[in-house]
């Protein structure tokens, strides 16, 4: 049988405001979509949903043991990062992935279209700006025939 793989795109900086109400929303998609049969997670590991995504699925693994966490690093150097929170959940994932060998300006960019590349699902956290890597993904995803999972703040 084949691997279901299951992704996240969203902003870095997420309102005050709205960091409850998206960890709720990200909690009840991450536990749908294992209900239905997802078993590989991909997170960019950038600040915010990111992050928050990851958090999520290393807890849900103590109740899934069969669940994968895979992070979709951008180039070698983002590793080197001193955030506590990135290092921590680093070490409770099941693969890395550096997508290019050294940064440039479209590297996350192609970390991105890896992680639709892999997914049949994608979860994006969405606040409706016009321009960015959050909808970029989503519209990489939607013409992919991913299934999208929007979340709106």
């Amino acid at each position: 049988m084949e691997t279901k793989t299951c992704c996240v795109t969203g902003h870095r900086d997420i309102p005050k405001e709205y960091l409850d109400y998206v960890e709720q929303e990200l909690r009840r998609e991450v536990q749908a979509a294992i209900e239905d049969g997802f078993t590989r997670f991909i997170s960019g590991f950038a600040e915010g949903v990111d992050l928050m995504f990851a958090a999520i699925v290393v807890e849900e693994k103590t109740r899934h043991p069969g669940l994968f966490l895979e992070a979709a690093i951008p180039y070698p150097g983002r590793l080197k990062t001193k955030d506590q929170q990135f290092q921590k959940l680093l070490k409770s994932c099941d693969g890395i992935k550096v997508v290019c060998d050294t940064y440039s300006k479209t590297c996350f960019l192609q970390r991105n279209r890896y992680m639709v590349a892999e997914s049949q699902r994608v979860i994006t956290v969405y606040d409706g700006r016009e321009q960015g890597g959050t909808l970029f993904t989503m519209r990489d995803a939607h013409a992919a025939g991913r299934e999208v999972r929007v979340i709106r703040i």
